[in-house]
C-alpha cells in the first residue's frame, strides 16, 4: 500500500471518527434541549393547575383541551389531578380518560416530584407529576405533553448526519488523496533522479525544491549523502589504483629475476644473486599484502585488537634492539628514554608495528652518523591523560605541503618518492589507523631546528 492511499484512508477514517463523535454529541445535546423545553412547560402548567386546586375547585372537565374520548390526541397537552391510589379527579381531555401515571410511577410521584417519558397508546409522551394538597385531602398533579415535535426534528437531524456524514467522509478521503498527491510530488522526482544515478555518472545531484520544508532538507541531505559516496568512491579508486601500481614494481622485478635465473650458463654466484633479489621483491609483496590487508580492515570497521596492559618502555627498548643492526649500518643511533613503570591499554603487537614503521621511516631519513630518538611520557592535555610515544630523527623533515597528507594511503614527500627507498607509502596511514583504533591520533610536526617529529598519542 502507498503511503498516499494510506493517508488518504487515515484522514478518512480520522474524519468519519470525528463525525461520528459530533454527530452523537449533537444529538444529544439536541434531545437534552427539547426535553428540557418539554419539562420547564409542563412545569409551568403543573404549577398552575395545582394553585387552582389548592384555591378552588377544580376546572370543568375537558376544560382545558376539550373532550378526547380518553384517547391522547398527536401534539395535544393534557392535566390530571389524581388520588393518592390513581383515581381520576380531573382530566383536561375530559371524563373517563385513564390516568398517565399508575404503578411504580404513582408511588413515586407520591414522595416527591417525578419526571419521565412513556407511551400513552402508542405514542411517546414526556409525563410531570408531583404531589399537592386540596383544600380537604392530598392529591397528585399530573402534566404531560407529546415528544412527536421533538421526535420529528431528532429524526431529521439524525438522518442529516447519516447522508452528510459518509459524503464527508468521502470528500476528506478525496481531498487528503489530492493533498498528499502533491506534497510527494517532489519525492516522486527525487526517486527517479535517484535511480538515474548510478556509478557511470556518480557528479549528478538531486534538484532541491523551492522553499525551507522538510523535502527541501532532504534533497540537501541526499546531496551530501551522495557527495560522500563520491567521494568515498574516489578514494576507492585510487586506493585500487595506487595499489596495483604498488604491487606491479616488486611483480615486475620479480619476474625480471626469475627469467634470468633460468637463463642457461648462469654462474653459481649469479643465481645466489637473482634469489637473493627475488626473495626480497617476495618479503616486499608479502609486507605490501599485510600492509593493504589492514588498511582494508580500517575500511570495512572490522575488530581487531586484542587491548591488554603494555609496559611502554620495555616495548619501546625491544624496537630499538630490532632495529640495531639496520641503524648500525648508517652509523645512527637509537636513543630511548621513557618514562619508568609507564604502561597503556593497548594491543602490543598493534603498538609495536606502529612504533616499527615510526623506527623505519626515522633511520630511513637520518643522515649517516645522525641520532633517532625514541620517547615516551604521561601527559595531561585538555583535560585527558595521555601516554605520548614520540620518534625525533635528524633528516630534512617532512615538506611543508607535504605535511597536511602525511597520514593518507600511498601518499610519499618527494624525496622519498623513489619505490626503491622511499617505502610503499603506506607506514603512516598504518600508524595512524593504530593510533585512532585505540581511541588515539597520530601527529607529525617538522622540529624546530632539523628533522621530523611523528607522535602517538593514547589514551592513558
Amino acid at each position: 500500500m502507498s503511503l498516499r492511499l494510506r493517508l488518504a484512508l487515515l484522514f478518512a477514517a480520522a474524519t468519519a471518527i470525528v463525525i461520528a463523535v459530533a454527530g452523537v454529541a449533537f444529538l444529544w445535546q439536541l434531545r437534552s434541549a427539547q426535553i428540557g423545553a418539554l419539562d420547564a412547560g409542563l412545569r409551568v402548567r403543573a404549577d398552575a393547575l395545582a394553585v387552582l386546586i389548592r384555591t378552588a375547585a377544580p376546572p370543568a372537565q375537558g376544560g382545558q383541551q376539550g373532550q378526547h374520548q380518553g384517547q391522547f390526541p398527536a401534539a395535544d397537552e393534557e392535566s390530571q389531578v389524581l388520588t393518592p391510589h390513581g383515581a381520576v379527579l380531573y382530566s383536561s381531555s375530559g371524563g373517563g380518560a385513564a390516568p398517565l401515571i399508575t404503578g411504580e410511577w404513582l408511588r413515586r410521584a407520591a414522595a416527591g416530584t417525578v419526571t419521565f417519558t412513556t407511551g400513552v397508546e402508542g405514542e411517546s409522551v414526556r409525563v410531570l407529576a408531583f404531589p399537592t394538597w386540596t383544600s380537604s385531602r392530598p392529591v397528585i398533579v399530573v402534566a404531560g405533553a407529546s415528544t412527536g415535535v421533538a421526535d420529528a426534528a431528532q429524526s431529521r437531524a439524525q438522518a442529516v448526519i447519516l447522508i452528510s456524514g459518509p459524503a464527508a467522509v468521502i470528500a476528506a478521503g478525496l481531498a487528503a488523496w489530492a493533498l498528499a498527491g502533491a506534497a510527494l510530488r517532489p519525492v516522486t522526482r527525487m526517486r527517479r533522479r535517484l535511480a538515474e544515478i548510478t556509478g557511470r555518472n556518480p557528479a549528478a545531484r538531486l534538484v532541491v525544491p523551492s522553499g525551507r520544508d522538510e523535502i527541501a532538507a532532504l534533497a540537501v541531505t541526499m546531496n551530501a549523502l551522495l557527495d560522500r559516496l563520491q567521494l568515498a568512491l574516489d578514494r576507492q579508486r585510487d586506493f585500487v589504483a595506487d595499489a596495483s601500481h604498488e604491487l606491479l614494481t616488486p611483480l615486475t622485478a620479480l619476474r625480471a629475476e626469475l627469467e634470468l635465473a633460468g637463463r642457461p650458463g648462469r654462474s653459481r654466484a649469479a643465481l645466489e644473486a637473482a634469489v637473493t633479489a627475488a626473495a626480497g621483491d617476495t618479503d616486499r609483496l608479502i609486507r605490501l599484502a599485510e600492509d593493504l590487508l589492514l588498511l582494508a580492515r580500517a575500511g570495512d570497521g572490522a575488530t581487531f585488537l586484542r587491548p591488554g596492559l603494555v609496559e611502554v618502555p620495555g616495548l619501546l627498548a625491544a624496537a630499538a634492539r630490532a632495529f640495531a643492526g639496520q641503524a648500525g649500518a648508517r652509523g645512527v643511533t637509537l636513543e630511548v628514554r621513557a618514562d619508568p613503570a609507564l604502561t597503556v591499554t593497548a594491543d602490543a603487537d598493534r603498538l609495536r608495528q606502529a612504533v616499527d614503521n615510526l623506527l623505519s621511516n626515522a633511520i630511513r631519513h637520518s643522515p649517516d652518523g645522525g641520532t633517532v630518538e625514541l620517547a615516551a611520557a604521561r601527559q595531561h592535555r585538555d583535560g585527558q591523560n595521555l601516554v605520548v610515544i614520540e620518534v625525533r630523527d635528524q633528516g630534512p623533515g617532512f615538506p611543508p605541503g607535504f605535511l597536511p597528507h602525511a597520514f593518507g594511503r600511498f601518499s610519499r614527500a618527494d624525496v622519498g618518492r623513489s619505490r626503491a627507498e622511499g617505502g610503499t607509502g603506506l607506514g603512516l596511514a598504518i600508524v595512524d589507523f593504530i593510533a585512532r583504533a585505540h581511541g588515539g591520533r597520530a601527529v607529525a610536526v617538522n622540529r624546530p631546528g632539523a628533522g621530523a617529529q611523528v607522535s602517538v598519542e593514547l589514551p592513558a
